[in-house]
């Protein structure tokens, strides 16, 4: 292995962390929203005429 092999493979692996980094911010962001707008929805019925 030589030393473009490594820094070639440290890139991958930076990538490959960035990446997960953001599908982990996406489905947090994703499950926030879908309990808002459930919490929103509970409300709506609760307090309708």
């Amino acid at each position: 292995m030589t030393d473009d092999d490594g820094s070639r493979e440290r890139r991958r692996l930076t990538q490959e962390t960035k990446d997960e980094r953001q599908v982990w911010y996406f489905l947090a962001y994703f499950l926030f929203g879908i309990h808002f707008l459930a919490f929103v929805m509970i409300y709506a019925v609760r307090h309708a005429k």
